[in-house]
């Protein structure tokens, strides 16, 4: 960087030109390939100069089908290397700037949406052979084959994940919790291709943003009515009756995963925060907002070595509470592996997803809570402060400002 802009070029093995990262005004984005191959490409051992060639190799395969959105569409440039700021997304940049912004915080895993669900809730990607928990094996690109494809019912008495989840711990230590899910279409595709025809994406229904059915401790346990659709948050937010533990599942339309409007996923996650900031329970509320994966798109921050799984690269990361550090970046190494380390510290008295501890042993690489490099997030907060007010933001904000200069 130099006064604010961007002097690093990426190579276009196309054009043979050097793309210099840019300002991308467009409301859709299209990224690149994300799975685990790609990721290794992408990251180039340390180099960061794989996105366009990734892109662009995906683009040729995705535009065998002359219906493709992306073949229709004229770009000068290839959008891995686009940026946005306050002009397209003003509400994130008044949360960053008001709240705290997380500039190291990493996908836990190398690869793409299903995995990185999985790790969210589970710290862990596997294959299992059957519902013991000692079958499963490790498995980042493709865990376990989706039972009759994804979005079809189980089997009576079937799951795919016999591996240990969080909320196996929760229901144990009696901690409420809910996986609220918004229906319509899934983000991702099953193959990991950058478009797909979009599949129906229901709360009972396993797919790939919405993992839990999978598992076998959520059925042992009589906890499948905790997956919810999104209708219920809206419900539980206003009465001031959300459970201790949320998490919230976009659909395709509001996920920001290409194809989908940038615009679409900001007014619906402003809608959701104000949803809980105008309840009851925003005075104990901590919002963590993030990315699922790096959706193919340039980053040049090399991701640390945890185990065979990753890290992977950076997404964004946010902290909304009445108690977050006021403009505060967080600088510590994070995944979202904080996220469990976080709840688990909070409200299970620091238990970990720890085959040796959590009574269903399984042979996963190491317990990713308590790896050295990662951060805490009780950092972010200060619980000494008194309780911040709501900052209620209007759901279709007006462009805000350039954040450096030039075009």
């Amino acid at each position: 960087m130099q006064n604010g802009v961007p002097t690093v070029c990426m190579p276009d093995p196309v054009t043979g030109k050097c793309v210099k990262p840019f300002h991308d005004p467009n409301d859709k984005n299209f990224g690149g390939p994300h799975g685990a191959n790609n990721a290794v490409a992408d990251i180039n051992g340390g180099k960061m100069d794989g996105f366009i060639a990734q892109e662009e190799r995906g683009r040729a395969v995705s535009c065998k089908n002359v219906n493709d959105p992306a073949c229709s569409q004229t770009q000068g440039e290839p959008d891995v290397m686009g940026w946005h700021d306050a002009r397209e997304i003003p509400n994130y940049w008044a949360y960053a700037q008001n709240f705290v912004l997380q500039d190291k915080m990493f996908e836990p895993n190398a690869s793409w949406s299903l995995p990185s669900h999985l790790f969210m809730v589970s710290a862990w990607s596997a294959n299992c052979k059957n519902q013991n928990p000692s079958s499963c094996v490790n498995a980042l690109q493709n865990p376990n084959p989706l039972l009759g494809g994804a979005n079809r019912p189980l089997p009576p008495g079937k799951a795919d994940y016999a591996w240990i989840d969080l909320t196996y711990l929760l229901y144990k230590n009696n901690v409420s919790w809910a996986y609220y899910v918004a229906e319509g279409t899934q983000p991702d595709c099953e193959d990991d291709q950058m478009f797909c025809t979009p599949k129906p994406q229901k709360a009972g229904t396993p797919d790939i943003w919405n993992p839990l059915p999978w598992f076998v401790d959520v059925h042992q346990d009589h906890q499948m009515g905790n997956i919810l659709t999104l209708d219920h948050f809206y419900q539980a937010a206003k009465n001031g009756t959300l459970p201790a533990v949320s998490w919230i599942d976009p659909n395709g339309k509001t996920s920001e995963h290409p194809p989908a409007l940038v615009s679409a996923g900001q007014t619906y996650v402003t809608g959701l925060i104000n949803a809980i900031m105008q309840g009851p329970d925003w005075d104990s509320t901590a919002i963590f907002l993030a990315g699922d994966d790096w959706g193919g798109f340039y980053d040049h921050v090399v991701p640390p070595t945890v185990d065979q799984n990753g890290y992977g690269l950076r997404v964004p990361g946010l902290v909304i509470s009445p108690y977050a550090k006021q403009g505060y970046i967080d600088h510590q190494t994070l995944s979202f592996d904080a996220y469990l380390k976080f709840i688990e510290d909070d409200f299970l008295g620091g238990q970990r997803l720890d085959p040796k501890t959590d009574g269903r042993p399984d042979p996963r690489p190491d317990v990713r809570e308590n790896v050295s490099i990662l951060g805490d997030l009780t950092s972010d907060f200060d619980f000494n402060q008194a309780p911040r007010p709501p900052m209620l933001l209007s759901t279709s904000p007006k462009p805000g400002p350039a954040s450096i200069p030039g075009p």
